[in-house]
């Protein structure tokens, strides 16, 4: 996207300019008509484009393909060239989204300084969406765990094609970063990532948000599928989305076009398709909230996305991750993770994943003392005070017999550091401080075992056999 497309039915006028800017070391194409403009359109879209807005012997006039381009290939920049140019001609060319409008004969200087200035515009926007491309994706792919690489080892095999994929897991697992791992590892990973947060918009506003928008009076507003053209459109928690937009979703996936509202062009756009949810959609189907094909046609590729209790091994690596980015980010003081502090994250309960794992590494460096390190007393929930051996109990644990109270307490102690673990026996029994086959005995004796899930070792008490 380096070079200049020159568009004029008159041969002496397109080698002319063309000569003008190859001295002035651009690359150029030309095109004759309509037909060819198109074909070298299809080829591969060029840097900019001088267009002339009469084009004789041709399917389409300038304005028709300045259309064309500002549909299919928003960020080129086009300047409309025409001897018969006037006032009605200038404002309707620059409201179809031209960069500039120049009349013949044009001073050479006069049209270089707009190509120049045209030039630096297209360069800036590629730059400021490859930044907002990089800012969105500053969470990285971060773990070591069996559940972490059964989930980056599903990603992988995804990258390359072009199929849609669908993302489930809890709220807060990470499904948005897995998407955009997969943006940033495919072949689009230099268009744009659009995220649709299908919960967030107004059920009112949501087919403008998506489509687009034409009136008389404000012209052409695209929307996020335009904006996604080339590249990912993300649709986060889809069984959030309305029914009558789903059907309309539906229409787009199979038809690649879509109309914006209050227009009657057809739209054409080029998207990858990356779906979320948190729910089981169907369930949604079976409540007449979703739509069965639109499901089929999103769930080609199923990816679950674990949740944190799937992952405890990667929160030592998770939490220290987010120290370095708040300092970073933010100036938060740069603490080392204490042990005990390690070991509470890891036997902690987050129903809300690494979202809710981040938020308290936050509201530690925010709110704690000093820049030593960070301690299991730091941590929400822990006791800050009273003697050193104090410890609380829950109440089902107070309301039982002694025997029953040790063997419910010593069956979630284990259970919690097994998982911990990630399901490894021999640093479980290291850690405790038991013989490795007296620990099987044990496990044997309270019911737990350890089963397979999201491609980790997790442990659970054994289902009673009927």
């Amino acid at each position: 996207m380096s070079d200049i497309l020159v568009v004029d039915d008159e041969r002496d006028i397109r080698e002319l300019i063309c000569d003008i800017l190859e001295d002035e070391g651009f690359s150029t194409r030309m095109a004759g008509n309509s037909d060819e403009c198109m074909a070298e359109l299809n080829k591969e879209p060029p840097g900019m484009m001088i267009l002339d807005i009469w084009l004789k012997d041709s399917n389409m006039d300038g304005i028709d393909i300045l259309s064309h381009v500002k549909r299919d290939n928003p960020g080129v920049p086009v300047v409309i060239i025409s001897g018969h140019g006037n006032i009605e001609i200038a404002v309707a060319a620059i409201k179809q989204g031209a960069f500039d409008f120049i009349e013949k004969p044009f001073n050479i200087d006069q049209l270089m300084v707009v190509i120049r200035r045209a030039m630096e515009v297209s360069r800036l926007r590629r730059e400021n969406s490859a930044l907002r491309r990089q800012d969105g994706n500053v969470d990285e792919m971060i773990g070591a765990g069996a559940a972490f690489k059964t989930l980056k080892s599903q990603l992988d095999k995804v990258t390359k094609s072009n199929g849609r994929v669908m993302l489930t897991g809890g709220p807060g697992s990470g499904k948005e970063i897995s998407a955009r791992y997969i943006h940033a590892h495919s072949d689009r990973a230099d268009a744009p990532f659009v995220t649709v947060s299908s919960a967030s918009v107004q059920p009112d506003h949501m087919e403008e948000t998506l489509f687009g928008r034409e009136s008389a009076e404000r012209g052409i507003e695209q929307g996020l599928l335009e904006q996604a053209h080339g590249g990912v459109i993300f649709f986060d928690e889809i069984a959030d989305m309305p029914l009558g937009t789903q059907s309309k979703i539906l229409r787009v996936l199979v038809d690649q076009s879509f109309t914006r509202v209050g227009g009657s062009a057809k739209v054409r756009v080029d998207l990858r398709v990356i779906s979320s949810t948190s729910k089981n959609l169907l369930d949604e189907i079976a409540k007449g909230t979703f739509r069965e094909e639109l499901y089929h046609r999103l769930n080609v590729v199923p990816i679950e996305v674990p949740s944190l209790e799937e992952r405890r091994e990667d929160i030592p690596e998770l939490a220290r991750h987010f120290i370095k980015q708040f300092n970073a980010t933010q100036g938060l003081p740069l603490r080392e993770l204490g042990a005990d502090a390690e070991a509470m994250l890891q036997t902690m309960q987050w129903a809300g994943n690494i979202r809710e794992l981040r938020n308290v590494i936050e509201r530690v460096l925010i709110l704690g003392d000093g820049t030593g390190p960070i301690e299991a007393k730091d941590l929400p929930g822990q006791s800050v005070g009273g003697e050193e051996d104090e410890i609380s109990l829950s109440s089902s644990l107070t309301t039982l017999p002694l025997r029953e109270a040790r063997e419910l307490f010593e069956r979630h102690y284990l259970m919690a550091q097994i998982n911990r673990f990630g399901g490894n026996i021999s640093r479980t029994a290291n850690f405790v401080g038991m013989e490795r086959s007296a620990l099987h005995r044990k496990l044997k004796s309270l019911g737990v075992v350890t089963a397979n899930r999201a491609g980790a070792r997790v442990a659970q008490v054994e289902e009673p056999k009927e």
